[in-house]
């Protein structure tokens, strides 16, 4: 079985070429952005020889198309993209041509194949966008509302998804997957911000003090180990063309889990600093899901436990600082 990653050396990507890797007879293929490529190759020698990897830029089709065309995959995890929030208020522009010419490109390319694999997106939560109380926890069928950039590149994602299965039959499974935290998560995402601070607080590299932002935000989060395996369920048992979430159901607050990790720490006397220049223009104050349709469809539910997730999280921290 040829299975195509795109994205391959990002946080969940890396997690998902491991469980696929666990497979018999499976050879795996992995896009990664040209810039990025020298050094990425080179941190992922360790997925071994069944492993192949690509410099491809998705939003040039021409590139996508001679990959696809030469892997020939059973099954696409389509994982590339700008992932950040954050960054889309940034650079909101950068986002949604990225973002949207790349499902674009690859829709295309797989158009053309006789065989046609399973692709599987990532959507997000960040889609439903502004929810209110009354309908928490959020279903596949609740409204849309993005609130950023990125947010709207995924729902645009996902219509765009939507239309290339009606109108080509392609096989696409939509995950909208929430908040996902574990051990190599970049820094640039809150849970792994405050352990990494921490980290770098106990070893004397930083003063006793985190920089936080809206520590109010509740969101719904699960590991990515878990997450992983959901995505390959997806691949095998979803139907094409609806949408899935991938989530816990639990909600929990920023400053409860600033709380915990603090609570691992060998240091105590920790202080909490606001930080004004990583709070957001618009922020949604609750996000939590519901995982009922996708766990009837394909038994999946969570394991790992999250104070397991923030353990483990604090120790990949521990050892790299």
């Amino acid at each position: 079985m040829n299975i195509l990653i795109t994205g391959i050396n990002g946080f969940i990507g890396r997690h998902l070429a491991e469980y696929c890797l666990k497979k018999p007879n499976v050879k795996v293929y992995g896009t990664i952005f040209p810039k990025n490529f020298k050094k990425e190759k080179n941190d992922l020698k360790y997925l071994g020889a069944r492993t192949t990897l690509f410099e491809c830029d998705l939003t040039d089709k021409n590139k996508i198309n001679k990959v696809i065309l030469k892997v020939r995959p059973d099954k696409i995890f389509h994982l590339a993209g700008q992932s950040r929030v954050s960054l889309s208020w940034k650079y909101p522009k950068d986002t949604l041509i990225n973002n949207i010419t790349s499902d674009l490109n690859l829709f295309e390319s797989v158009r053309d194949l006789k065989n046609k694999p399973v692709v599987v997106i990532a959507g997000s939560s960040e889609e439903y966008g502004l929810s209110f109380e009354n309908e928490l926890p959020l279903r596949e069928d609740n409204p849309l509302r993005p609130l950023s950039p990125y947010a709207v590149s995924k729902v645009t994602q996902e219509k765009l998804a939507f239309q290339y299965y009606m109108s080509y039959g392609l096989k696409i499974v939509m995950i909208r997957f929430f908040n996902t935290e574990g051990p190599r998560r970049s820094p640039e995402f809150v849970m792994s911000s405050f352990a990494k601070q921490i980290a770098l607080i106990e070893k004397g590299k930083q003063k006793p003090i985190i920089k936080v932002g809206n520590l109010s935000a509740q969101r719904d989060f699960t590991d990515v180990r878990d997450v992983v395996r959901a995505y390959w369920l997806s691949s095998v048992k979803c139907k094409f063309g609806e949408p899935y979430n991938v989530c816990s159901g639990k909600k929990r607050s920023i400053k409860s889990i600033l709380d915990l990790l603090i609570s691992k720490s060998k240091i105590k006397n920790i202080i909490i600093n606001e930080d004004l220049s990583i709070i957001r223009p618009s922020d949604i104050p609750v996000t939590v899901g519901s995982n009922e349709k996708f766990k009837k469809q394909t038994g999946w539910e969570p394991k790992i436990p999250f104070e397991k997730t923030m353990e483990d999280l604090l120790k990949y921290w521990r050892e790299i600082v």
